[in-house]
């Protein structure tokens, strides 16, 4: 295990700058994840830390050591990839025991390692066979172990279960989940799902453009987000934002009209100053509607997603304001008719145009 330290971290492929200057510190025996959508600069980040990819500016260290220049190697890491990598043609037990008999490792040593990691992951009964005999999920468990049998300092997951049907990674997240308890190993993880992120992580680091836009624990991110972008990615189904424009504010909050709802107003708390005028965002999460509240908003259900105990109702206001709104009474509810979503104020985050969140 190892403090994993980024300092001013840049990486550009000519002109075009993909890191754009990262500060972190994954803590010793800490699980952080990466998010954010395609192209955000999380794979790039993660092989830099790998050493597949040079750093352009900037210092990486880990366990205290400057690493900059060294090789993948010489880090103390081992890598899981989106695909599995295995050699088709050797046994589990091969495939898992290849990178320790490549280094010289004992017999007896390389034997202990291997059936240590079977048992962790459950694969002692599939020790003989080879990689076409099993299923995806299996394959990546493999895959999984041959990085513990090298007992590295940091675990690095590269999307490593986007490959696997959605019940196969339901049951990989639990299994890595529980792997990091038993093994409490520092792990840097990518994905752009953030329902894996959320399950998995003590940390998520948000990545936009090559930029952090936000790092804190999954429930900190989900009930504070920093801004827009956060606000929108972190949460499934995703938050709502609807347009309003402030019509005037004293000690208490801001009142806001919204035009996308028939001029409904509103009256929000808050403790920045916004000026009269202003646009500004609202957002409110499809769970937080409810039977009643300060605030409501009228609507005509599109869609109802019955999903047994609780239904998602996709609605929209007269000048075409969208809203998703969870209830446990969908049963209810029928399509066409008009909705009354009731809310409270205080559960409402107001971004302002720079769309950073300001109460």
């Amino acid at each position: 295990m190892a403090e994993v330290r980024l300092a001013g971290v840049k990486k550009s492929f000519g002109k075009i700058d993909i890191i754009k200057g990262v500060d972190l510190t994954i803590n010793d025996g800490e699980f952080v994840v990466f998010v954010g959508p395609s192209g955000c600069g999380k794979s790039t980040l993660l092989r830099m830390i790998s050493g597949l990819e040079d750093l352009s500016a900037g210092e990486l260290t880990i366990d205290g050591v400057r690493m900059n220049d060294a090789e993948p190697s010489q880090r103390g890491i081992a890598m899981v990839f989106q695909t599995y990598a295995l050699y088709p043609h050797m046994t589990v037990r091969d495939n898992m025991a290849f990178a320790l008999k490549h280094a010289g490792v004992a017999k007896e040593v390389i034997e202990r390692k291997v059936m240590a990691a079977a048992k962790a992951l459950e694969l002692e009964h599939l020790l003989t066979r080879k990689p076409k005999a099993l299923s995806g999920g299996q394959r990546q468990r493999v895959a999984i172990g041959r990085a513990i049998v090298r007992d590295p300092k940091v675990f690095l997951f590269d999307e490593p279960l986007s490959n696997l049907d959605a019940e196969l990674r339901v049951q990989m997240r639990i299994e890595i989940a529980r792997l990091h308890r038993e093994l409490k190993s520092t792990t840097v993880y990518v994905t752009h799902d953030q329902v894996e992120a959320m399950t998995l992580a003590d940390k998520i680091v948000v990545l936009r453009a090559g930029v952090i836009e936000q790092i804190g624990s999954p429930l900190e991110l989900y009930d504070n987000p920093a801004n827009l972008f956060v606000a929108g990615f972190i949460g499934s189904p995703r938050m709502n934002f609807i347009n309003a424009i402030v019509v005037w504010q004293n000690e208490q909050g801001i009142r806001v009209r919204l035009p996308e709802f028939d001029d409904a107003l509103l009256e929000v708390p808050i403790r920045r100053a916004v000026a009269p005028g202003s646009r500004v965002k609202l957002g409110i999460r499809p769970k937080q509607f409810r039977e009643s509240g300060d605030g409501a908003l009228t609507v005509t259900i599109d869609l109802l997603e019955q999903l047994g105990s609780e239904t998602f109702a996709y609605a929209r206001g007269a000048q075409g304001g969208t809203l998703t709104i969870e209830t446990r009474h969908g049963r209810d509810l029928v399509v066409g008719a008009e909705y009354r979503a009731h809310f409270s104020s205080r559960d409402v985050l107001v971004f302002g145009e720079d769309e950073q969140r300001i109460n």
